[in-house]
């Protein structure tokens, strides 16, 4: 048995494989590496139908009414405040942002831009 402290910067990943630990620049910890991205996203949209993590949302073209949304579910139809993860009203987005969840969905991503708005999204 190793004697030696325990190493505090690794996790587990799908696979169960040990790997280390990234944050972003201001520190917050990154679990989802994003490996996957969906674009031009421009009306309610499944991303992902089975579970998985929501990392990152782009906002390439701001929307002009509605909100920007994503929820955990695996339908466009089955979006709905109980499962919603991030709701941000149209005044409140602005072309260029980035919004960083690393979010874990257990039964899907759905993502709804609003009226107007495309937007770019990193998952896993």
């Amino acid at each position: 048995m190793p004697q030696g402290p325990t190493q505090a910067n690794v996790a587990r990943n799908p696979s169960n494989v040990s790997v280390p630990l990234t944050t972003d620049a201001s520190g917050n910890l990154f679990v989802g590496s994003g490996s996957a991205n969906h674009y031009n996203v421009t009306a309610a949209t499944v991303i992902k139908a089975t579970p998985g993590r929501l990392v990152r949302i782009s906002v390439s073209t701001a929307p002009t009414a509605g909100a920007l949304s994503a929820n955990d579910c695996a339908t466009t139809g089955a979006a709905a405040v109980g499962n919603q993860i991030v709701s941000i009203a149209f005044g409140s987005v602005t072309a260029g942002q980035q919004i960083l969840l690393d979010w874990p969905c257990t039964t899907g991503i759905v993502v709804n831009p609003g009226t107007g708005g495309v937007l770019a999204v990193s998952f896993d």
